[in-house]
């Protein structure tokens, strides 16, 4: 494709007959049908992202257990500054990454290669802005978290803690913008082998760090951030060097800069839809740490939400299926295809969760011991298991949903889902019971699952009604041929 026509292949695309509606007979066919060869499909594509994004999260999480097996405060510091970082800095750079879902995934369906290189650069740019930005916030970490009234001395090791971290999280903004570059490509068993080879070498960085130097403590966060430079730059190199890149990827240029505005516009919905989300999980660590035995009770919710951000990493992964196949779809045109793939992707997140409801049910035990030694924190960790298991279930279903809204483009109707279900809701009720009914760790978690349900619901319900086409953002009002691919 030349130069002169990158302008209309990033913004035109015409929006065909993906706004065709379902004949009435066929609306709920793709609820009830199973389709073998999608079913195929969707396994083959589902289990490396699946895979990938858990060994993704794995260098983060292995850092945290590192950390918390040199005592509690260690534990109760680094699971803190993980969830400080997770909230302010992770969260955010995975729905920045989201924009790419939509206009890669579109443009690759359309089959306007060139554009997605230029998107792609244009998402780093971004993601590099806001990793300053981020950055600077870590950086003061301490006097944020003692405002939040988090006991103070839990306080200075979260920030210790992640001081080291930023270095990470620029590696980490730009291996996001990356892996949804390659994932709308379905280029996926290479995102496998490529991420499990850094979540080896970190076990052993980390090892060496935390217990032959004198970093202790120290040497846990800055393995992650060595980790995560090396994923992000065996990625790179990957997508310099592959010939199955070589449509996409055109090498750098200028040109990505005259496309910010307009990534922008699918980028921070797309963020806050995600943050917003993380946020409620998050809140209810920095809550936990506001009730009596701060450090045993934030412990305890730190790993309920680790457990429910590692069964996430596979509901993540069925969700970038979904969003991939159902945007591929939508840029060809397909929508009876784009509801199939997506009704078969739920099948699937349902089947998964319930696997690993069964798995946490058996080795409940086992699990919070890799985070903690003591008995009481696993003891404690074992009455929530009932219903953290709920909320693994209907995390699973939203995932999905929210998967499909990416997709689809759907980023800016998916915040206003989450902001009410998870703050007129959920959080309320979690407040509620946990410090006027007393039912402390359960009672935050319930009112996670009161606004679990309600986004799963509400979500459910929009894309039963919505309209499924391609994104249509024009770049003048007066040229409505031109539209991001």
């Amino acid at each position: 494709m030349k130069s002169s026509d990158t302008s209309t292949a990033l913004l035109g695309a015409s929006s065909g007959g993906g706004g065709e509606k379902t004949p009435k007979g066929r609306r709920w066919l793709w609820w009830i049908t199973f389709d073998a060869a999608e079913a195929k499909r969707q396994a083959l594509f589902s289990l490396p992202l699946i895979l990938t994004n858990l060994f993704y999260y794995g260098i983060v999480l292995i850092s945290v257990m590192f950390a918390g097996h040199l005592g509690e405060l260690e534990l109760a510091g680094a699971t803190l500054a993980n969830s400080w970082a997770t909230v302010t800095g992770f969260a955010f750079m995975i729905g920045l990454s989201g924009a790419l879902e939509t206009l890669c995934g579109q443009g690759f369906g359309a089959k306007l290669y060139r554009t997605l290189g230029i998107h792609l650069q244009t998402s780093c740019i971004i993601s590099f802005i806001f990793a300053i930005l981020i950055s600077i916030l870590w950086y003061f970490t301490e006097p944020v978290l003692v405002l939040l009234h988090q006991e103070p001395e839990i306080a200075e090791t979260a920030a210790l803690y992640i001081k080291f971290l930023i270095p990470g999280i620029f590696a980490y903004a730009f291996l996001q913008n990356i892996l949804r570059f390659l994932q709308t490509q379905t280029i996926l068993l290479p995102l496998v082998i490529l991420s499990f080879i850094p979540l080896v070498i970190h076990i052993a960085i980390a090892y060496s760090l935390v217990h032959w130097t004198a970093l202790g403590f120290e040497g846990a966060p800055l393995a992650a951030s060595v980790s995560l430079w090396l994923s992000f730059l065996v990625l790179a190199l990957y997508v310099t060097c592959s010939n199955q890149c070589k449509h996409s990827w055109g090498g750098f240029s200028v040109e990505p800069f005259q496309y910010i505005a307009f990534n922008l516009k699918l980028a921070l919905p797309s963020a806050a839809m995600v943050c917003l989300e993380y946020w409620a999980f998050e809140i209810l660590v920095f809550l936990a740490g506001l009730m009596m035995d701060a450090q045993t009770t934030t412990s305890l919710i730190a790993i309920c939400v680790n457990t429910e951000a590692v069964a996430y990493m596979i509901t993540y992964g069925l969700s970038s299926a979904a969003s991939t196949r159902v945007s591929n779809e939508l840029g060809a045109g397909n929508v009876d295809q784009a509801k199939n793939a997506m009704a078969m992707t739920l099948k699937f997140s349902i089947m998964l969760a319930i696997t690993f409801v069964l798995a946490l049910a058996f080795g409940h035990n086992l699990w919070a011991g890799l985070f903690s030694g003591s008995s009481t924190i696993i003891k404690e960790f074992a009455s929530m298991t009932p219903f953290v298991a709920i909320s693994i279930t209907l995390d699973s279903i939203q995932g999905v949903l929210s998967g499909v809204a990416r997709g689809c483009g759907w980023q800016h109707i998916a915040v206003w889902v989450n902001l009410a279900a998870f703050y007129l809701i959920g959080m309320p009720v979690a407040v509620l019971l946990s410090f006027k009914f007393n039912l402390h760790a359960k009672g935050l978690w319930i009112g996670l699952i009161c606004g679990l349900l309600s986004q799963a619901l509400t979500l459910l319900v929009i894309t039963i009604r919505g309209r499924w086409s391609r994104v249509n953002l024009s770049i003048n009002d007066d040229d409505e041929n031109q539209v991001i691919a």
